[in-house]
This record gives structure tokens, C-alpha cells and sequence, in this order.
């Protein structure tokens, strides 16, 4: 066993989820970028809470986890919204997660609901009740090239309620970055319109400023 482990390091050596170099899954330069301290920022009503400054490499940590599905990285995005959660002051609220959803396309391509996976595991080690009920209900553009308007208009309807499911008590939406804030805004507007309490948002990471 371990000298099959030897050689798999030869042939394929791990390399930090940060800047590729190798070594460890993330090298001590890149970990003090992804740090998770408390940032505080607003999208009209909704305040949202996170934990690290969006940058090259932040970008690099989300993209291994979604894209490539390294358990690593998926870790270090987890610990970062337990981390907001547990400073948020949320303990006088009936909290619920909610997972801001998957497109079908990236469903197709990861093989599986980014999102809905880490916010099942970080309701687990919370110990709070969580609830998949956002859908996509239509096809959306590509987000990466647009501005916060051009987004904002992509994402409009772009979400529904799956049938049968009830978010009850104080909603927090969880999703992995906020960038313009549309994504959330819309999901938040639908929950809203549908009599549900949305109180916040946690996110891993935060452009700043908001784009």
C-alpha cells in the first residue's frame, strides 16, 4: 500500500486548490488568503454574511469544488459557512437553510448539486433543519459576462418552489459566492413573494465591493 501510494505521487502528485503548486492540497500562502473571518454587506433589504474576500484564488478553491468535485476544497468552502454561521448572532431565530440551486446544465456537467451537498453537510454539523425547495424553472445565460443589471434581468423567474415543499421559520439562502448580488435578490423576491421569512444569506465568499 504504500508503495502504491508512492507512485501515484509520482504520477500524480497533489497540488494546492489555490495556485497548482505541489505539494499539500493548499499551500500556507493560499491558506491565509482563504482565512474565513465576518464581512457584512447588503442587497436592498437582504443582508448577507461571509467569510472570505472573492480573489484569484478564492476563485480557483470554488471552482476545484464545483467543477472538479475535490472533497478538499469542498471542506474548506463547508468549514467557511460554518464558521459564518456560527457568528452571525442568528440565536434567537428559528433558522432554516436553503440552498440556492443548481442550473440543469451544471447539474449535467458536476454530476451533482454543489450547493444542496455542502448545505446538507453544514446543516449537520450545526445541527439545523435545511430545505432543497428552489428549482430552475427556465434556462438562464452564462452570469460571467455580465454586469449586475444585464444579471439581474437574466435571473428574473428564473427560480420557482418545488410542489409540495414549505421552507418554514427564518430563512437563510446559502450559496458560494456573491458577486452582484442576483442571484440571491431573485431567490429571496420568490420566497418573499410566496409568504416565506427570508432573513439573510451566507456565502463562502464576497466580491468587494459588490459588483
Amino acid at each position: 500500500m504504500a508503495l502504491y501510494e508512492e507512485v501515484s505521487q509520482l504520477l500524480f502528485p497533489t497540488r494546492c486548490f489555490g495556485c497548482n503548486a505541489v505539494g499539500i492540497s493548499i499551500c500556507s500562502t493560499c491558506r491565509q488568503v482563504w482565512s474565513p473571518h465576518y464581512y457584512l454587506s447588503h442587497i436592498s433589504k437582504l443582508r448577507i454574511h461571509s467569510a472570505v474576500i472573492y480573489s484569484k484564488t478564492a476563485s480557483r478553491i470554488l471552482l476545484a469544488a464545483k467543477e472538479q468535485g475535490l472533497k478538499g476544497a469542498d471542506i474548506l468552502i463547508i468549514d467557511s459557512l460554518v464558521h459564518v454561521l456560527s457568528q452571525g448572532q442568528f440565536d434567537r431565530h428559528n433558522i432554516r437553510l436553503v440552498p440556492i440551486p443548481s442550473s440543469n446544465a451544471a447539474l449535467r456537467r458536476r454530476g451533482r448539486s454543489f450547493i444542496v451537498e455542502i448545505t446538507e453537510t453544514v446543516a449537520k454539523i450545526m445541527g439545523l433543519p435545511q430545505s432543497d425547495c428552489l428549482e430552475v424553472i427556465r434556462k438562464v445565460r452564462d452570469q460571467s459576462g455580465l454586469h449586475a443589471t444585464a444579471r439581474s434581468h437574466n435571473l428574473h423567474g428564473a427560480f420557482g418552489l418545488k410542489r409540495g415543499v414549505f421552507p418554514r421559520g427564518d430563512l437563510i439562502l446559502i450559496d458560494d459566492v456573491v458577486t452582484t448580488g442576483a442571484t440571491l435578490g431573485e431567490a429571496a423576491r420568490v420566497l418573499k413573494s410566496q409568504g416565506f421569512h427570508v432573513i439573510a444569506s451566507v456565502t463562502a465568499c464576497v466580491a468587494q465591493p459588490l459588483r
